[in-house]
Protein backbone atom coordinates (compact mmCIF):
# COMPACT_ATOMS: atom_id res chain seq x y z
CA UNK A 1 0.00 0.00 0.00
CA UNK A 2 2.80 2.42 0.80
CA UNK A 3 4.42 1.80 -2.59
CA UNK A 4 1.05 2.19 -4.31
CA UNK A 5 0.50 5.52 -2.55
CA UNK A 6 4.06 6.57 -3.41
CA UNK A 7 3.52 5.81 -7.10
CA UNK A 8 0.09 7.48 -7.15
CA UNK A 9 1.21 10.69 -5.43
CA UNK A 10 4.87 11.12 -6.35
CA UNK A 11 4.66 9.85 -9.93
CA UNK A 12 1.00 10.29 -10.92
CA UNK A 13 1.59 10.44 -14.67
CA UNK A 14 3.56 7.18 -14.60
CA UNK A 15 1.27 5.34 -12.17
CA UNK A 16 -0.21 2.97 -14.77
CA UNK A 17 3.24 2.00 -16.05
CA UNK A 18 4.66 1.59 -12.53
CA UNK A 19 1.78 -0.34 -10.95
CA UNK A 20 1.28 -2.84 -13.77
CA UNK A 21 0.45 -6.53 -13.30
CA UNK A 22 4.11 -7.53 -13.17
CA UNK A 23 4.84 -5.04 -10.39
CA UNK A 24 1.78 -6.17 -8.42
CA UNK A 25 2.85 -9.82 -8.81
CA UNK A 26 6.35 -8.89 -7.64
CA UNK A 27 4.97 -7.07 -4.58
CA UNK A 28 2.68 -9.97 -3.65
CA UNK A 29 5.43 -12.54 -4.22
CA UNK A 30 7.82 -10.49 -2.11
CA UNK A 31 5.30 -10.23 0.72
CA UNK A 32 4.63 -13.98 0.60
CA UNK A 33 8.36 -14.76 0.52
CA UNK A 34 9.00 -12.55 3.55
CA UNK A 35 6.06 -14.10 5.44
CA UNK A 36 7.15 -17.65 4.56
CA UNK A 37 10.77 -17.02 5.57
CA UNK A 38 9.68 -15.43 8.87
CA UNK A 39 7.35 -18.36 9.62
CA UNK A 40 9.97 -20.93 8.64
CA UNK A 41 12.74 -19.32 10.68
CA UNK A 42 10.58 -19.49 13.80
CA UNK A 43 8.58 -22.68 13.25
CA UNK A 44 11.30 -25.20 12.40
CA UNK A 45 13.31 -24.62 15.62
CA UNK A 46 10.05 -24.94 17.60
CA UNK A 47 9.50 -28.44 16.15
CA UNK A 48 12.48 -29.68 18.22
CA UNK A 49 10.88 -28.69 21.55
CA UNK A 50 9.41 -31.18 23.99
CA UNK A 51 5.99 -30.61 25.51
CA UNK A 52 4.90 -32.20 28.74
CA UNK A 53 2.22 -31.49 31.31
CA UNK A 54 -0.65 -29.20 30.46
CA UNK A 55 -1.27 -28.41 26.82
CA UNK A 56 -3.84 -25.68 27.11
CA UNK A 57 -3.21 -22.40 25.30
CA UNK A 58 -5.02 -19.52 26.95
CA UNK A 59 -5.56 -17.61 23.70
CA UNK A 60 -8.07 -17.79 20.91
CA UNK A 61 -5.28 -18.42 18.39
CA UNK A 62 -2.17 -20.56 18.50
CA UNK A 63 0.66 -18.02 18.44
CA UNK A 64 4.27 -19.04 18.75
CA UNK A 65 4.83 -17.28 22.07
CA UNK A 66 1.89 -19.20 23.56
CA UNK A 67 3.26 -22.50 22.25
CA UNK A 68 6.74 -21.75 23.58
CA UNK A 69 5.28 -21.11 27.04
CA UNK A 70 3.97 -24.71 27.09
CA UNK A 71 7.34 -26.30 26.41
CA UNK A 72 9.13 -28.07 29.22
CA UNK A 73 12.52 -27.60 27.52
CA UNK A 74 14.59 -24.43 27.41
CA UNK A 75 13.04 -21.95 24.95
CA UNK A 76 15.55 -19.13 25.39
CA UNK A 77 17.04 -19.63 21.90
CA UNK A 78 13.55 -19.79 20.36
CA UNK A 79 12.49 -16.59 22.12
CA UNK A 80 15.73 -14.88 21.13
CA UNK A 81 15.26 -15.94 17.51
CA UNK A 82 11.64 -14.74 17.61
CA UNK A 83 12.70 -11.36 19.00
CA UNK A 84 15.49 -10.96 16.43
CA UNK A 85 13.38 -11.99 13.43
CA UNK A 86 10.40 -9.93 14.61
CA UNK A 87 12.64 -6.93 15.04
CA UNK A 88 14.34 -7.33 11.67
CA UNK A 89 11.11 -7.84 9.73
CA UNK A 90 9.19 -5.14 11.60
CA UNK A 91 11.96 -2.57 11.29
CA UNK A 92 12.66 -3.33 7.63
CA UNK A 93 9.01 -3.12 6.57
CA UNK A 94 8.47 -0.04 8.73
CA UNK A 95 11.52 1.57 7.12
CA UNK A 96 10.11 0.99 3.64
CA UNK A 97 6.79 2.53 4.71
CA UNK A 98 8.57 5.43 6.43
CA UNK A 99 10.69 6.29 3.38
CA UNK A 100 7.63 6.06 1.11
CA UNK A 101 5.74 8.47 3.31
CA UNK A 102 8.68 10.84 3.63
CA UNK A 103 8.67 11.13 -0.16
CA UNK A 104 4.88 11.40 -0.22
CA UNK A 105 4.78 14.16 2.40
CA UNK A 106 7.56 16.12 0.69
CA UNK A 107 5.61 15.86 -2.58
CA UNK A 108 2.37 16.95 -0.88
CA UNK A 109 4.05 19.97 0.68
CA UNK A 110 5.18 21.10 -2.78
CA UNK A 111 1.56 21.23 -4.02
CA UNK A 112 0.16 24.73 -4.42
CA UNK A 113 -3.54 24.08 -3.92
CA UNK A 114 -4.81 23.61 -0.33
CA UNK A 115 -7.62 21.42 -1.72
CA UNK A 116 -5.09 19.16 -3.46
CA UNK A 117 -3.06 18.91 -0.25
CA UNK A 118 -6.19 18.00 1.75
CA UNK A 119 -7.30 15.35 -0.75
CA UNK A 120 -3.84 13.83 -0.91
CA UNK A 121 -3.45 13.72 2.88
CA UNK A 122 -6.93 12.17 3.05
CA UNK A 123 -5.83 9.45 0.64
CA UNK A 124 -2.82 8.60 2.81
CA UNK A 125 -4.46 8.95 6.21
CA UNK A 126 -6.46 5.72 5.99
CA UNK A 127 -3.36 3.67 5.24
CA UNK A 128 -1.42 5.37 8.03
CA UNK A 129 -4.20 4.61 10.54
CA UNK A 130 -4.21 0.92 9.62
CA UNK A 131 -0.40 0.73 9.72
CA UNK A 132 -0.29 2.45 13.11
CA UNK A 133 -2.94 0.15 14.59
CA UNK A 134 -1.14 -2.93 13.33
CA UNK A 135 2.41 -1.93 14.26
CA UNK A 136 1.65 -0.49 17.68
CA UNK A 137 -0.31 -3.51 18.88
CA UNK A 138 2.04 -6.01 17.22
CA UNK A 139 5.09 -4.41 18.79
CA UNK A 140 3.47 -4.30 22.22
CA UNK A 141 2.56 -7.97 21.86
CA UNK A 142 5.92 -9.31 20.68
CA UNK A 143 8.60 -6.79 21.61
CA UNK A 144 8.35 -6.66 25.38
CA UNK A 145 9.83 -8.82 28.11
CA UNK A 146 7.89 -11.76 29.50
CA UNK A 147 8.12 -10.22 32.97
CA UNK A 148 5.46 -7.66 31.99
CA UNK A 149 3.33 -10.23 30.19
CA UNK A 150 -0.34 -10.66 31.00
CA UNK A 151 -2.64 -13.26 29.47
CA UNK A 152 -5.54 -10.80 29.27
CA UNK A 153 -3.47 -7.97 27.78
CA UNK A 154 -1.77 -10.37 25.34
CA UNK A 155 -5.20 -11.62 24.27
CA UNK A 156 -6.48 -8.08 23.72
CA UNK A 157 -3.44 -7.12 21.64
CA UNK A 158 -3.75 -10.34 19.64
CA UNK A 159 -7.40 -9.61 18.92
CA UNK A 160 -6.53 -6.06 17.91
CA UNK A 161 -3.88 -6.85 15.30
CA UNK A 162 -5.21 -10.16 14.01
CA UNK A 163 -8.97 -9.54 13.95
CA UNK A 164 -9.95 -5.91 14.58
CA UNK A 165 -7.42 -4.24 12.29
CA UNK A 166 -8.29 -6.37 9.22
CA UNK A 167 -11.99 -6.07 10.08
CA UNK A 168 -11.77 -2.28 10.40
CA UNK A 169 -9.69 -1.98 7.22
CA UNK A 170 -12.67 -1.73 4.81
CA UNK A 171 -14.44 0.69 7.16
CA UNK A 172 -11.40 2.95 7.48
CA UNK A 173 -10.82 3.01 3.73
CA UNK A 174 -14.51 3.59 2.94
CA UNK A 175 -14.61 6.66 5.21
CA UNK A 176 -12.67 8.48 2.49
CA UNK A 177 -15.67 8.11 0.18
CA UNK A 178 -17.96 11.15 0.21
CA UNK A 179 -21.11 9.04 -0.26
CA UNK A 180 -20.23 6.89 2.75
CA UNK A 181 -19.59 9.98 4.87
CA UNK A 182 -22.96 11.44 3.87
CA UNK A 183 -24.72 8.15 4.59
CA UNK A 184 -23.14 8.00 8.08
CA UNK A 185 -24.16 11.62 8.76
CA UNK A 186 -27.72 10.82 7.65
CA UNK A 187 -27.75 7.67 9.81
CA UNK A 188 -26.51 9.62 12.85
CA UNK A 189 -29.25 12.19 12.37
Amino acid sequence: MAYDRFAAICKPLHYVQIMNKACCRWLVTGALAVAFSYASLNTFPALKLDFCGKRFIRHFSCELTSVLALSCTDTFSNLTLLLITSGIFAISSFTVILFSYIHIISTILKLNSPEAKRKTFSTCSAHLIVVALYYITGCFRYMRPNSVSSVIVDGLFSIQYSILTPMMNPLIYSLKNREVKEAIKKLMG
